[in-house]
């Protein structure tokens, strides 16, 4: 049996990875620096788009999917690594609810729980918020999972099922005959391949320009903090504008997030930690007395409409894509892998693949 490579080493890899051995393949994944240490950790494992009824339609299928096994993988994580990946149904309270018709019309269709709270509703609902709005959505049944938490319990998964991990291994280019791939291109030599899966993050699009496929992802920086709280200061994950707050299990609280097209720097700035930092205080003014314990940057995989790019290379066949996930990676993820392992395997599609689909 020849080894099926996938090519990218963050959660979208390691999850695909991990679907296609399940599923009985010989896999080898390559990871040009260390695995899960891009994107996939930076972010804040929001197990739902921030604002879910803002996204087209395919996006919400994915989150839907991915929601209803998120914590059996986590419950079979924790049992087969000893890894927790801390998935916590904490819910997500937006401050204001300007956009309560349109988030309401999205909960009813999609048969998902969603109030709005009065003023007095809000501090019921968080103590810890700072002033309350007149008004606030609430949705309770959205979980979240620890980032890194999660990668470490996916790497050590991949390996334990056999998957045969190789990282510091670039992939250069693509060899391909009569629109049959043939092999890969790595900064160790040549690996002769029939069937591979890019899934390179922000790094996607610049990957395949060699191949002529003009893939619409870029690199969007986000910038976030981390502050250093006791348990149980803050128990709901917060939104207000475009910020929010996450609380871990031990006391931390995430930060986030900013939106910049600066291209692959991913250096921190001094406006962005102050920016953060202030509305991060607004929400919840207890962190004022809290010392910012990280700030960093990761490089998130930008598409237009946030909706990924699933399935087969349109003129290479053999070679499939899973990437542009944009800021909602960790809950689209788990649906996007199991989708693209259908169209690898040839099986039945979980998903209506159609609207990922790659022109070119």
């Amino acid at each position: 049996m020849e080894d099926t490579y996938v090519i990218g080493g963050g959660l979208i890899g390691m999850l695909t990875a991990r679907e296609l051995v399940i599923s009985g393949e010989r896999v080898t994944l390559l990871e040009r620096g260390v695995l899960g240490q891009e994107s996939s950790w930076a972010g804040g494992g929001i197990l739902s788009p921030l604002h879910p009824w803002r996204y087209p339609e395919p996006v919400s299928a994915l989150a839907r999917w991915s929601q209803g096994y998120y914590q059996g993988l986590a419950r079979d994580l924790t049992a087969n690594t000893g890894i927790d990946p801390e998935w916590t149904q904490s819910g997500l309270l937006w401050l204001g609810a300007e956009e309560k018709a349109a988030a309401r019309a999205w909960a009813d269709s999609h048969k998902s729980l969603l109030e709005v709270l009065d003023a007095r509703g809000i501090r019921t609902c968080e103590p810890a918020v700072g002033v309350a709005p007149d008004e606030g959505l609430w949705m309770p049944e959205v979980a979240q999972v620890r980032n890194p938490r999660m990668l470490q319990a996916l790497r050590a998964e991949i390996g334990r099922l056999g998957v045969a991990v190789k990282e510091g291994v670039g992939v250069e280019g693509f060899r391909h005959r009569n629109g049959v791939l043939e092999g890969l291109t790595t900064n160790h030599g040549n690996v002769a391949v029939s069937r591979a899966l890019v899934a390179g993050g922000a790094w996607t699009g610049q990957l395949l320009e060699a191949t002529g496929l003009s893939l619409p992802v870029k690199p969007i920086r986000g910038q976030m903090l981390l502050f250093k709280g006791p348990p149980g200061m803050l128990r709901r994950m917060v939104m207000k504008g475009d910020r929010y707050v996450i609380p871990r299990r031990d006391g931390r609280i995430l930060v986030g997030s900013t939106l910049e097209d600066v291209g692959f720097e991913k250096m921190t700035t001094q406006w962005a930690l102050e920016d953060l930092r202030a509305a991060a205080i607004d929400i919840i003014p207890g962190l004022a007395e809290l010392p910012v314990e990280k700030h960093w940057a990761g490089l998130r995989p930008g598409s237009p409409t946030g909706v990924p790019y699933i399935g087969e290379h349109p003129r290479i066949q053999g070679l499939f894509i899973n990437a542009g996930h944009f800021r909602n990676g960790v809950v689209l993820g788990l649906a996007s892998a199991r989708l693209v392992a259908d169209l690898m395997l040839g099986r039945p599609p979980v998903l209506d693949p159609a609207p990922y689909h790659l022109n070119g």
